[in-house]
């Protein structure tokens, strides 16, 4: 009798090892076939992407031939080398002072944000766009370009020019680095005429009639005088 018991307890425990063998072997077919993807980010090849160094709170003198030009202040500063072309960045807004041989200040400059491309010397100004020059003059944009190597500025959008003689506006703006020779084109503005004739306020008044008067009268009396004394 245990040799049979024993014979079915081998038996029962074969059967229940092919029911779960059946039982889970369609579930790993189907997981098999229906592999769960997970959703990741591409990774990131390109370094360019990356600033190579990151600076905040730059308050710093730059030089150009080894001289002292400028003072760049800026909440933060990026630096990237690697990016074709290179570039510093400045998405917190940049201010500049601007100076002579003698370290004068000659103007100064602002925007929201600025790019400048070291290798064409290219600054781009962008937002809120502002110069102010010893002379008074007032410049603002909202898109401005400072080429190093012409030593020149320009701009393709609305541009307003204010000096203490004349105001002007215009889409198209072109000046040397001073601001002293500029040309503002597709323009409309307000000035007097002397800057268009060279001819001054006191031409373009109309004499006083009594001043009139006192050079006419003894002209007038003359020639009176004449006609009675003529044969």
């Amino acid at each position: 009798m245990e040799g049979r018991l024993k014979v079915k307890k081998d038996k029962s425990k074969k059967v229940k090892g092919v029911f779960y063998l059946l039982t889970f072997l369609p579930f790993c077919f189907f997981s098999c076939g229906n592999e769960v993807k997970e959703h990741t980010a591409p990774p990131i090849f390109d370094r360019d992407s990356v600033s190579m160094m990151t600076s905040y709170g730059v308050n710093t003198l730059i030089s150009d031939s080894g001289v002292i030009k400028y003072r760049i202040v800026t909440e933060r500063w990026d630096v990237n080398m690697v990016r074709h072309p290179s570039r510093w960045t400045f998405e917190k807004g940049v201010f500049f002072e601007q100076f002579d041989e003698k370290f004068h200040v000659q103007a100064y400059i602002q925007a929201d944000t600025a790019w400048y491309y070291d290798q064409q010397k290219l600054w781009h100004l962008r937002g809120r766009v502002r110069i102010r020059n010893i002379n008074g003059l007032i410049y603002t944009s909202e898109e401005l370009y400072w080429d190093g190597m012409k030593h020149e500025l320009y701009s393709n959008v609305f541009s307003k020019v204010v000096t203490p003689e004349r105001q002007m506006e215009g889409s198209y703006f072109r000046s040397d680095e001073q601001m002293r020779h500029y040309m503002v084109s597709n323009s409309k503005g307000s000035f007097e005429r002397e800057d268009m004739t060279g001819e001054s306020k006191a031409e373009e008044q109309p004499q006083n009639p009594a001043d009139t008067a006192t050079v006419e009268e003894p002209m007038r009396q003359a020639a009176q005088k004449h006609r009675r004394t003529a044969p």
